[in-house]
This record gives C-alpha cells, sequence and structure tokens, in this order.
C-alpha cells in the first residue's frame, strides 16, 4: 500500500484528494474503490490486497472532507458534480483508460452517474447496497445521522460507538473493527479528544429545504458495461423490489445478495472479497452504443485496461 494525492480544483480554489494505492502501476488491469457518505478509502484495505493479488492496480481514494483529504472551505461543494470531477482527475492522474469500479452506498451511485454518461471510462461496475432511487424521508434520515458528532476519550470507547453504528456491515473479526476504528477517527490535540474524521459539514447537502427524492434511474438505463449489484439481506437503503428491478433494466444487472448483513457489507469477508475477484474475472458481455441508437454486445475479458 501506498499513500499518494493530487489536487483538484472546486469553485473555492484547489483542495488535496488523498488515496492509497495497491499492486504494480504497469498493470493493464485497473480498480478504483468508492467508500460511502461518512466513510474513506482505508474501508477497502482487505479487498485493495486481494485485488492487487490477482494482478490489479488498485486505487482507494478518500473523498474531500473525509480521511486524509482536504475539507472544503464551502460545504456547498460537498455533492456530486465535485466528487465526479475529482474521480475524473484521479482516473487521468494514475494513466487509466479504463478502469473497474467498485463502489459502496455513495461510491455505488458515482458508479451509476459516471457509467451512465457517454464514452465512459467504466468498463465493470459493481454496486455495493445502494439504488437509482433514493426518497426525501431515507436522505433526511441520512442527514440526521452525518449531524451525530460525538467525542471519544480514547480509541476503545470509538471502537464500541461503529460497531453499534456499523453493526449492519456484518461480521468482522475484532482486527477489523480495530482497522476501522483507527481510520475512521483523528486525534484533535486541543480537546484532548478523538472525532470522527470526516467534515460534518457533508451533512448540509441534507438540511431542510434541499433534499428532495434523488433519482437516477435514467443514468442507469444507460449503463453499457457489465454490471453486478450487492444486496445485504437486512438493508433499509436499497429494497429487494428495486434491487429486482436493476436486475430487469439498464445493464440487467447480477443481482446477489450478502446474507447477515444491512447496510452495506464491508467486503471484508473472504467470500465476499471472492465472489468480487471471480465476476471480475469472468468472460462478460457489454453493449455498446453505436451511432445509430442501438445497442450492441462485444465480448469483454475480465480486467479493465489501462497505460502508465
Amino acid at each position: 500500500m501506498r499513500a499518494k494525492s493530487f489536487y483538484g480544483l472546486s469553485l473555492s480554489g484547489f483542495h488535496r484528494v488523498a488515496y492509497t494505492e495497491w499492486g504494480d502501476l504497469a498493470s493493464k488491469r485497473a480498480a478504483i474503490c468508492v467508500h460511502g457518505l461518512t466513510r474513506n478509502g482505508r474501508d477497502f484495505d482487505v479487498l485493495a490486497a486481494a485485488l492487487a493479488k490477482q494482478g490489479y492496480y488498485v486505487v482507494c481514494p478518500d473523498m474531500i472532507g473525509r480521511g486524509r483529504s482536504d475539507w472544503l472551505s464551502d460545504p456547498d461543494g460537498y455533492a456530486f458534480p465535485q466528487y465526479l470531477v475529482d474521480m475524473t482527475a484521479l482516473i487521468a492522474r494514475v494513466g487509466a483508460t479504463e478502469v473497474d469500479w467498485i463502489g459502496t452506498s455513495m461510491g455505488g451511485m458515482m458508479g451509476i452517474i459516471m457509467a451512465g454518461h457517454p464514452n465512459s471510462p467504466l468498463r465493470r461496475l459493481i454496486v455495493n447496497d445502494i439504488g437509482p432511487y433514493l426518497t426525501w424521508t431515507a436522505l433526511r434520515r441520512i442527514g440526521e445521522y452525518i449531524h451525530d458528532d460525538p467525542d471519544f476519550p480514547d480509541l476503545a470507547t470509538a471502537e464500541l460507538y461503529f460497531r453499534d453504528v456499523f453493526a449492519p456491515f456484518g461480521k468482522l473479526t475484532d482486527r477489523q473493527w480495530r482497522h476501522l476504528t483507527k481510520h475512521s477517527t483523528r486525534y484533535c490535540e486541543d480537546t484532548k479528544f478523538y472525532k470522527q474524521h470526516h467534515d460534518i459539514r457533508i451533512g448540509q447537502a441534507f438540511r431542510t429545504g434541499m433534499v428532495y427524492n434523488l433519482n437516477l434511474w435514467g443514468y442507469w438505463d444507460r449503463i453499457c458495461c457489465p454490471t453486478m449489484v450487492l444486496r445485504g439481506v437486512e438493508s433499509d437503503m436499497l429494497p429487494p423490489e428495486m434491487a429486482e428491478e436493476m436486475s430487469q433494466r439498464g445493464p440487467k444487472a447480477k443481482l446477489v445478495e450478502i446474507p447477515e448483513c444491512g447496510h452495506a457489507p464491508a467486503l471484508m469477508d473472504d467470500a465476499q472479497i471472492s465472489l468480487i475477484i471471480n465476476w471480475l474475472q469472468t468472460k462478460l458481455k457489454r453493449r455498446r452504443q453505436p451511432r445509430d441508437g442501438g445497442a450492441q454486445e462485444i465480448p469483454i475479458t475480465g480486467g479493465a485496461e489501462r497505460h502508465a
């Protein structure tokens, strides 16, 4: 694992976007793993290491306002347009021509938007426990959670908090909970307390008067790359009927339900990792949009191509 960064540009100036990379930079197969709303790229350490062993070059960014990345001076910038611009810059930074995208929750929605645009660099897409439609009530609930900003006197107290809040991630080992806690907290010298490692102002996008139904079905229906949807059996963010609809329209995604998980599977379990690797290495067909507007299927191999 190597820690790196690059500079993105927002309306209020430049900001540093941190990321970790795994594997051989010269590999012809590249993957980007993008985390959920309040999380960071270190959530994917176990998966990224496994993908690197399979010959992948893997990049796991901390979206702005999270982890080691800068916080924006204007919190209104914490929104999909800025996130997607930054990820486009990241793809260019690492020299990728095509990537496999693995996105959890918010990262999955970003993948849907990226894949739904013409000439998308996404070769394959894995959406982890999120759908193309979120009601305003669900978004309001997310906003209320984000504004919870406790102080932790020590990491042991923080771990108890995360074990409770993120229980839907599934059955994690003690070591994995310690890993998540370590990278989900920052120590504040002025207060001598630990805080969550994100800017709580990312929740301003969910404030009253700013929350509406979020509908990405238009992007979903334009996705041409092979797609897989993972759903926690106990998820309250991806209803089973929506997951089923995702398997019937647009890219007609492969749908896999993950037992003993809610929102969202942590992708640290050996079975979940094997599922992802096997699907990425399976020869599938992708649709292509020719000039006449019709859909055409062409075979592709397991990995995403890139150049150094």
